[in-house]
């Protein structure tokens, strides 16, 4: 019975199975060793370098989403549309502009002054290393990211009189161009700037090369551009309000959210530093809307909530060009400044009467400035107020001074330039019924009913 059972039950046939069996468990317990030696914590750590940035490009990317909501909040409804449409589509554009001339100008090291190779990103490869441990396919789109925030600056600044196509022209030429040669200066590795022999200009993740950049371009295009129609008259500066402050607060929270990707992301590595990072970001932050708040309201008898919202943005910009090396205390310090700056440099703007719907002016160049002047100041290896020697405070203050210049000079050229070509500015009745209607023939609250209150007298 049990040898009928076993004839029946096992074939014979399975006993050459036997050998295979082992030859596939030795194979695959040979391969696992193999892949277990092939990852190495360098790998590993190339790996999580590459995800983390990639992610921190996104969250700055994101921030185009934060800049529509502030600008369209902040300027009347007759235009959201076209608010909106800039912000979108200066993105693209400097996506484009800065793959196909940016880059190259920007990060090869052809000369201290300019680069001039790896345009259309050729010369570099998607497995390689190109920064660092990254690859050149997630630095090339984080530097975009910065590349549009730059330019997305300067469209609040010019905001509810500028034709359309003038601003498209702009922003790629300042893409291309101007923000790449400077950057150049700072961040290529072999930059004038940074090599200076006082210490070398330091700007970690773009109070000056961003934010100041923007800020030149967005004041120049100001003062050519001219203030809207209403805006100062009789001596008077008559204020012209934004007809939605819940989008225009939205915008503000995303920004914040997304500085989280602009500076820790600038560390270009996931490392110990990128938390450290986000804390002094935060507390900037947090203390530039504080200080704004108890500025304006001791000076209106109100807590304004556009100079809440432009206190915290002060306070990001401010912390950006130092927020890898100054201390947590230091952090709160620059972010109080700034917060308090903002609100003085509105009304010195309004004095002057340069126009500036949203304060781009005063959050990112003027707070761009103090931000980098600060890590003179408060960075804790090199800074005066550390021990460090005036060597990298005067670094700073050449910097903003040859970035300055450098940009105002280009602006002032091409806006010029721009304006004698295409008139720049919408003609008057048209700025009166609207820029949506006007530069695009379609109008964001399409059926609600308009306020006919704000400057003008045509909603």
């Amino acid at each position: 019975m049990a040898k009928r059972f076993f004839g029946r039950s096992f074939s014979w046939a399975w006993l050459a199975c036997i050998p295979l069996a082992l030859v596939i468990v030795a194979t695959w317990n040979t391969a696992a060793h193999a892949q277990d030696d092939a990852i190495t914590a360098e790998n590993v750590q190339f790996v999580l370098d590459n995800i983390w940035v990639l992610i921190a490009a996104i969250l700055v990317i994101f921030m185009n989403a934060g800049f529509g909501m502030l600008e369209t909040g902040f300027c009347r409804q007759k235009n959201a549309v076209n608010i909106l449409s800039k912000n979108l589509i200066v993105f693209a554009l400097a996506t484009l502009s800065f793959w196909a001339i940016g880059f190259g100008l920007m990060f090869n090291e052809a000369n201290p002054v300019f680069g001039m190779g790896n345009f259309f990103l050729s010369g570099t490869t998607a497995e390689d290393p190109f920064a660092g441990n990254l690859t050149a396919p997630v630095f090339f789109l984080f530097q975009a990211a910065f590349a549009g925030t730059a330019a997305t600056i300067v469209s609040g600044a010019v905001a509810e009189r500028i034709k359309f196509v003038d601003f498209v022209i702009f922003s790629i030429l300042l893409t291309a161009i101007s923000y790449p040669i400077t950057g150049h200066w700072v961040w290529s590795g072999n930059g004038w700037l940074g090599a200076l022999p006082t210490g070398g200009f330091s700007d970690f993740a773009g109070s000056t090369v961003v934010h100041s950049v923007g800020g030149w371009a967005a004041l120049t295009g100001a003062a050519i551009l001219g203030p809207r129609i209403g805006k100062y008259q009789d001596g008077q500066i008559n204020a012209i309000p934004g007809h939605n402050m819940s989008i225009a607060t939205l915008g503000c929270l995303i920004l914040w959210i997304g500085w989280f990707g602009f500076n820790p992301g600038s560390e270009l590595a996931a490392d110990a530093a990128v938390p450290y990072i986000a804390v002094t970001t935060n507390l900037a932050a947090a203390a530039g809307g504080v200080a704004a708040t108890v500025t304006a309201w001791l000076m209106s008898g109100k807590p304004d909530l556009s100079m809440i919202i432009n206190g915290i943005l002060a306070g990001l910009v401010g912390i950006t060009a130092g927020c890898a090396g100054v201390g947590f205390f230091g952090a709160v310090i620059i972010g109080l400044i700034a917060g308090v700056l903002v609100v003085f440099s509105v009304g010195f703007f309004d004095s002057i009467k340069i126009d500036d719907p949203v304060g781009a002016i005063s959050v990112h160049l003027v707070c761009g400035m103090w931000g980098t002047l600060a890590v003179g100041l408060f960075d804790k290896s090199a800074g005066l107020f550390y021990g460090g020697g005036p060597q990298q405070l005067i670094s700073q203050i050449i910097g903003i001074v040859a970035i300055g210049l450098f940009t105002v000079v280009f602006s002032a050229v091409v806006w010029t330039i721009l304006k004698s070509a295409f008139g720049l500015r919408v003609a008057a009745e048209e700025e009166l019924k609207g820029l949506d209607i006007g530069e695009h023939g379609m109008e964001a609250y399409s059926g609600f009913l308009k306020d006919t209150s704000d400057m003008g007298g045509v909603a």
